[in-house]
């Protein structure tokens, strides 16, 4: 410890603490990261992968913000697949599995290596404050008080603190206190957010049985190979996943449960603390436990189960689908009715956390509390579930606190301009009640929200923030330039029959009789402009073509705009109409108990979340358009 101050103390080192610290320290504030255990940074107490759908759109979109979690994928991913190709684009996730030692690794070397980040083992039992009188706050932030080190003075707190607050955990009859295996829980934290004036409610989730691996017959099962050609999640990798010196691909597999499995896995319901009632708290409903998956499906015959590495030097396979809280003999019986599986051997059961968390009525957009000036949260603590969803708020955590600091506008995505607003958005107005996880349904605007566009839609953001350096900001400048110019060349450039119906016949697609627009050609289903550049040799006399060639992310850009153009334009109008309603904006103190029409449920929800708009006011849920349109009657006098 070499200060008596620092500007922000960030409680947590998972993957919302790493993002909170590390943006704060590039932004050029003092930064401490307090937590229970030095080697666990980033560790990943479920499944090892990083992505998937939606969330990988979340780790583009940190990553173009200028935040770490994509490139400390690529740097230690074993298996890297971009999901639902078979789909539209506006569907497509990259994944990749990840090696969990080498992930929590590189990002402790990360951190520990910024000369503004200080580190201290320990645990935060107290937030120190001072009240604040005619204030919208109730309290202001001082500090914290620690188990060992005692008192530390801050300007800001960021709590990340994951599954450990008041952490309970399950396997069968048998609990014990921690927020994962082996680790120990914090019990005073939540009590001392208690006493400020905040509500508290429990979650619960849950981890599947870890398998050994030599003892797994992968002859029975389905291989998952990963993308040939794997496509990184962050600008920094510069297209080349294999600079790394571990780098290397692994296979998955799959398998699937039966008749038999299901049968023994009832006969431990009794004994179930999920469905006992012993566990009170709410778990993922996309994510369910296998006991859960058989209780609520029980027409479904199977149920998929992967088989998933966990690291390329152990023997540890991560049994994902097969999520579990009943006692461990039960677990193994029932995993040896799954072939491929018939004798294997399990490392570790599974186990369900049960923990503290805030319901988030208590936020502002920013992610500050509303009790507590200069006190942020950040990932579960906020009800969400995934690394993803928390890294995504832990950097807008952090970007917010320092622009705090400064008084700064803070940075608030709108649901039109990133997957991070959606999840913001849907934390503070609809305010779940179960762990929330980000869904591409759950984007209204997702065809503009595309995984492949993050960079265009937020790097200039990153940029701006300082976060984003002087020669990226240059080539993203460069792309967008590329991709104007490629619209314009083919909106604007006819072709013959004779250039183009050779190709056209390659390609299955119907021949043209007179000179055609080159964008109605790429319109075309079966037609990718790749293809049509190089089988017609079009970029031969073309300078501009030439260059494009070279730019397989700028060519995708461009024949997905050109493809989508309708849909596109169509989502732009909504996006019109929507940011209309947020720009008419409600005042602070805005008076809805004056507001006589409105219900009893409307008038509490109102006043819980004080939107700050009429479009944040009409996506809260409860709130009819006949409460809409009240308050604006009463606000237009």
């Amino acid at each position: 410890m070499q200060k008596k101050q620092y500007d922000i103390l960030v409680v947590g080192g998972g993957h919302a603490g790493i993002e909170a610290a590390y943006v704060a320290s590039q932004m050029g504030l003092e930064v401490i990261i307090v937590t229970m255990d030095t080697t666990a940074f980033g560790r990943m107490s479920c499944n090892p992968a990083i992505g998937g759908t939606a969330k990988g759109h979340l780790v583009k979109e940190i990553d173009a913000l200028g935040g770490v979690m994509g490139f400390l994928a690529d740097k230690t991913g074993i298996q890297f697949k971009m999901l639902n190709k078979s789909k539209g684009p506006a569907v497509w996730s990259p994944r990749c599995q990840s090696d969990k030692l080498l992930y929590s690794i590189e990002a402790g070397t990360l951190l520990k290596e910024i000369d503004n980040i200080e580190i201290l083992q320990d645990t935060v039992d107290e937030i120190i404050t001072e009240p604040l009188k005619n204030n919208q706050y109730s309290y202001k932030i001082i500090g914290v008080k620690t188990s060992s080190y005692g008192v530390i003075y801050c300007k800001t707190v960021i709590i990340t603190a994951g599954t450990f607050l008041n952490a309970v955990m399950y396997t069968g009859r048998q609990k014990s206190a921690g927020g994962r295996f082996a680790e120990s829980t914090a019990t005073k934290l939540s009590i001392s957010l208690k006493k400020l004036g905040f509500e508290i409610g429990r979650l619960k989730t849950g981890t599947p049985p870890r398998l050994k691996r030599s003892t797994i017959d992968f002859g029975k099962t389905e291989i998952q190979y990963g993308d040939t050609d794997p496509v990184p999640f962050s600008h920094k990798t510069l297209n080349k996943l294999r600079n790394f010196p571990y780098q290397t691909q692994v296979s998955c597999y799959l398998t699937y449960t039966n008749d038999e499995t299901h049968r023994i896995l009832r006969t431990g319901f009794a004994d179930s603390p999920l469905l006992t009632g012993v566990i009170k708290g709410v778990g993922p409903r996309y994510c369910p436990s296998i006991e859960d998956k058989i209780s609520r499906f029980s027409d479904k015959e199977r149920h998929q189960i992967f088989l998933e590495p966990e690291t390329l030097v152990g023997e540890t396979i991560y049994m994902n689908g097969f999520s579990s809280s009943l006692p461990a003999e039960v677990q193994l019986k029932a995993a040896h009715t799954i072939p491929g599986l018939e004798s294997v051997e399990m490392t570790r059961p599974g186990y369900a956390v049960e923990y503290d968390f805030f319901p988030t009525h208590q936020i502002l957009p920013t992610l500050e509390t509303k009790i507590v000036e200069n006190l942020y949260f950040a990932g579960q603590i906020n009800g969400t579930s995934g690394y993803e969803e928390a890294a995504a708020q832990g950097i807008i955590a952090g970007i917010n606190s320092v622009l705090k600091l400064r008084n700064e506008e803070p940075l608030i995505l709108k649901r039109n301009e990133a997957y991070i607003g959606v999840l913001i958005d849907d934390l503070i107005n609809k305010c779940p009640l179960e762990p929330y996880r980000m869904f591409t349904s759950s984007a209204e605007y997702r065809l503009l929200l595309r995984q492949d566009n993050a960079d265009l839609r937020l790097m200039e953001k990153g940029y701006h923030l300082g976060l984003i350096g002087e020669q990226q900001y240059k080539l993203l400048k460069e792309k967008k330039a590329l991709i104007q110019e490629g619209l314009k060349y083919f909106k604007t450039t006819t072709i013959s029959p004779n250039q183009i119906n050779d190709f056209l016949k390659f390609s299955n697609s119907s021949v043209i009789n007179q000179h055609e627009f080159l964008s109605n050609i790429i319109k075309r289903n079966n037609i990718f402009l790749k293809d049509l550049l190089t089988f017609t040799e079009l970029y031969k006399d073309n300078i501009f073509l030439q260059q494009l060639t070279l730019r397989n992310d700028v060519i995708q850009q461009i024949e997905i705009e050109l493809k989508y153009e309708g849909y596109i334009k169509r989502q732009q109008e909504q996006i019109d109409h929507f940011i209309k309603n947020e720009n008419i904006q409600i005042p602070p103190d805005f008076k809805y108990e004056n507001v006589k029409s409105l219900s009893l449920e409307a008038r509490d929800k109102l006043l819980k979340i004080k939107p700050r708009s009429i479009g944040q006011a009409s996506r809260i849920a409860g709130i009819t358009p006949a409460d809409i349109a009240a308050i604006l009657i009463y606000m237009r006098g």
